[in-house]
């Protein structure tokens, strides 16, 4: 289980690529998305910022709200191995898949949703009518493992974060067996302001450092955001 949006600020992509490299295979990868990431018309390729669309080659199924890396990306591989039936896809909204990774870190045994009623989604799916209005059994999500990415963390595990890496990272780090953090910084216990923290140790098993001003960093994303505008703006003028 895995975040990315956008252009990938809220990433864990150490973590991905440590994945990627050791060689795992028959994934079940949970995800928002599985395109590259962009910034306006700028398409980063996975060297430059890596997503969870690298382990799309890797699955045999992904549970996930966008699975066509659309017109951006030339990458197919997600797209073509579901075609060719060599991986099984998912297929939920947004609001639902957070939801029920939400359900799954706090122990519930699912929600009614209304998103889905009348379309393809609703296969295979509880529905029931409350209050005259049709709604469909979400079942919740946990996974083996999950990949967050925080700002700053402290030697018990406790994670700050910076921004819309906010978003989703939490819920995410309380729905595995397993949480491992990908972090900037990492300081003794007692130099976090406790008003700051958003998830407790208690729900993360592991931490990893990002080498100073390394890849995935937040110095190496501002650079890189920085830079990119820079190209986008002067393009515009010219």
């Amino acid at each position: 289980m895995v975040f990315h949006w956008g252009m990938g600020r809220g990433t864990p992509q150490n973590l991905i690529r440590a994945t990627y490299n050791k060689g795992v295979s028959d994934l079940i990868v949970i995800s928002h998305n599985f395109i590259s990431a962009h910034l306006g018309g700028r398409v980063f390729s996975l060297d430059e910022v890596c997503t969870p669309l690298m382990l799309a080659g890797r699955a045999k199924k992904v549970i996930t709200a966008w699975a066509t890396d659309y017109a951006h990306g030339k990458n197919k591989t997600l797209e073509n191995g579901v075609a060719g039936g060599r991986i099984e896809l998912e297929l939920t909204s947004h609001g639902n898949l957070i939801e029920r990774v939400r359900a799954g870190g706090s122990g519930l045994g699912g929600f009614y949703s209304p998103v889905g009623v009348g379309t393809f989604l609703e296969e295979g799916k509880e529905k029931r009518v409350i209050d005259g209005k049709e709604y469909l059994l979400e079942k919740p999500l946990r996974a083996d493992f999950a990949f967050v990415r925080a700002y700053k963390a402290d030697t018990r595990g406790n994670l700050v974060y910076r921004g819309s890496v906010r978003g989703s990272n939490p819920i995410i780090a309380m729905a595995a067996d397993v949480t491992i953090a990908e972090v900037d910084e990492i300081v003794e216990v007692g130099e976090l302001d406790p008003e700051t923290i958003v998830t407790p140790a208690i729900f993360v098993d592991r931490i990893v450092k990002i080498a100073e001003d390394g890849f995935g960093s937040t110095s190496y994303m501002q650079c890189l955001f920085r830079t990119t505008m820079r190209t986008l703006l002067e393009g515009e003028e010219e």
